[in-house]
C-alpha cells in the first residue's frame, strides 16, 4: 500500500515539474488545404406561389436553323396567297419557267412567249415537260421522261434532227425556229432537276417516269426554292420566319455547271453555263449578286415593261461616278450604255453571231483591256481574262453594224484612256 501512494506521488510530480517547464505557446502556422466538401443538406420548403396567369423570364434565344425541322412544301401557290404582289412579280421572271408539265395535252401559257408546235413528229399528247421556253429556248421530254432528240420511233439515229426550239432574236437578226440539240442520241435521260425544280432530290423517278432522274416537289424555280420548305410559316407566319440567304453562294448552286471556274469556249462564245462562272474572273466577284439584281424581278420582264425602264437595283455609276464624267467621245454619251461596251454579249445560249461578234447573253466580266483586240487565242479554245475591243467595241463598229468600223489601231488608240479626262 506504501508502495502505490509513493508511485503516485512520483507521477504527481513529474507532472507538477513538465508544466513548469513548459515554454510561451508560438505564433499559427499556415493554414492547410480544405478538406472535401460534406454532403448536400435537405432541400429547404418551396418559395410562395405566383400570382395566376404569370410566368418566369424568358430564357435565352435558341440558335436559328436555315430550315425548321419537320418542314414541308407546301407550292407557291399557297405562299402566293399571303405574299400575291410578290408572287405576281416573280411569275414573270425567267426562273418560274426553267421546268414546265404539259397538262392533258395543252402547253403552258408563257408571260412573253408561246410555243406553236412541238418537235417534227410529236404532238403535245407526246409531251411530259418542257425545258425552258421563257425568252431563249426551248427542249421537250416525252412521255418517259427523256430528252426527245429523234423522230418517234426511230431505229436510225439522225443527228440533223432539229429537236430544240429558239425564239426570235431581233438583235442577231434570227427568226424563231428550230435547230439541233444532242440530236440523235438514244435515251438521253432528264438529269437536271437540282436546279430546274424546287425540292429536289436525286432518288426515284419524278412521276414514275424512267427517263428522269430524281424527283421534286415543284417543276421551276418556285419560292420554296430559295427560301425552304414553308409549311411551319405557313401555319404560324409570325412564329416560324422564312429562310432568307443574301449570299452569292446561295445563286452559284445553279448558275454555274460544275465547282470549275473554267470557260467552256464554243462556235466562237462562252458556252451558256450561266453567269457566275465568268463572273468568276471579274473584280465583281466581290459583290453580292442582290445588290444589283431583285430576285423577285427579271431582266426580260422589266424590259418588256416600259414603265421600268432601270433593269438593276444599283447602277454603274453608283459605283463608277468618276468615270461616268468623262468619255473620249462625243457620240457614245447619247446612244450607249455603260453595258454595251462593259457587258458585252459574249456568251451563247441560243442564237449567236460570230460576224456581229454578239451571242444573246451578256458577260459579267466587265474590265476591258484597251491593249487586247482578240477575246480569244488563235485556236479559239481559251479566253482572255478581260473584255476584247472585239466585243467591246466591234458589237457596233464592224461591216454592217450599228456604227462604221474600225481598225485594230483605231480601237487601240480610242480605247486608251477612254474615261481620262484631258489635262487643259
Amino acid at each position: 500500500m506504501k508502495k502505490w501512494i509513493m508511485w503516485w506521488g512520483f507521477i504527481l510530480l513529474l507532472t507538477i515539474l513538465s508544466a513548469g517547464c513548459a515554454g510561451a505557446q508560438g505564433s499559427a502556422g499556415p493554414r492547410g488545404p480544405a478538406g472535401p466538401a460534406g454532403p448536400e443538406g435537405p432541400q429547404g420548403p418551396a418559395g410562395p406561389a405566383g400570382p395566376p396567369g404569370s410566368t418566369g423570364p424568358a430564357g435565352p434565344a435558341g440558335q436559328a436553323t436555315a430550315v425548321p425541322a419537320g418542314a414541308e412544301y407546301v407550292g407557291s401557290s399557297t405562299c402566293s396567297g399571303c405574299h400575291k404582289d410578290i408572287n405576281d412579280s416573280y411569275i414573270k421572271t425567267g426562273h418560274a419557267w426553267v421546268l414546265n408539265p404539259v397538262k392533258d395535252g395543252t402547253p403552258p401559257t408563257y408571260p412573253f412567249t408561246q410555243i406553236q408546235n412541238p418537235p417534227e413528229g410529236y404532238t403535245w399528247s407526246d409531251i411530259s415537260y418542257i425545258i425552258g421556253g421563257y425568252n431563249w429556248d426551248a427542249r421537250f421530254l416525252d412521255k418517259q421522261g427523256y430528252l426527245i432528240t429523234d423522230k418517234p420511233g426511230a431505229t436510225i439515229s439522225d443527228t440533223t434532227y432539229l429537236d430544240q426550239w429558239n425564239f426570235t432574236n431581233p438583235i442577231l437578226g434570227k427568226e424563231a425556229g428550230w435547230v439541233t440539240y444532242h440530236s440523235g442520241a438514244p435515251k438521253l435521260t432528264y438529269n437536271c432537276g437540282a436546279c430546274h425544280s424546287t425540292g429536289y432530290t436525286p432518288q426515284g423517278n419524278q412521276d414514275s417516269l424512267t427517263g428522269i432522274s430524281g424527283t421534286w416537289a415543284e417543276p421551276g424555280v418556285r419560292c420554296e426554292a430559295c427560301h425552304g420548305p414553308g409549311s411551319l410559316h405557313a401555319s404560324n407566319p409570325r412564329g416560324v420566319q422564312l429562310f432568307i440567304d443574301r449570299d452569292p453562294e446561295q445563286c452559284r448552286r445553279c448558275h454555274i455547271r460544275d465547282s470549275s471556274v473554267t470557260l467552256n469556249i464554243k462556235d466562237g462564245f462562252i458556252d451558256h453555263t450561266d453567269q457566275y462562272g465568268d463572273l468568276s474572273q471579274s473584280k465583281h466577284i466581290i459583290l453580292e449578286c442582290v445588290i444589283c439584281h431583285d430576285p423577285h424581278t427579271g431582266i426580260v420582264q422589266l424590259r418588256k415593261d416600259q414603265a421600268k425602264p432601270q433593269t438593276i437595283l444599283t447602277t454603274c455609276v453608283n459605283c463608277h461616278f468618276k468615270e461616268s464624267q468623262y468619255q473620249n467621245s462625243t457620240i457614245h454619251p447619247n446612244i450607249a450604255h455603260c453595258i454595251d461596251c462593259h457587258m458585252p454579249r459574249i456568251i451563247k445560249n441560243a442564237w449567236g453571231g460570230s460576224a456581229k461578234y454578239s451571242g444573246d447573253l451578256r458577260t459579267h466580266v466587265m474590265a476591258i483591256d484597251p491593249n487586247q483586240v482578240a477575246q480569244f487565242s488563235a485556236d479559239g479554245k481559251t479566253i482572255y481574262p478581260q473584255v476584247s475591243l472585239d466585243f467591246a467595241c466591234r458589237g457596233c463598229h464592224v461591216q454592217g453594224g450599228k456604227a462604221t468600223p474600225k481598225t485594230d489601231q483605231e480601237l487601240v488608240k480610242k480605247a486608251n484612256g477612254y474615261h481620262t479626262k484631258p489635262t487643259p
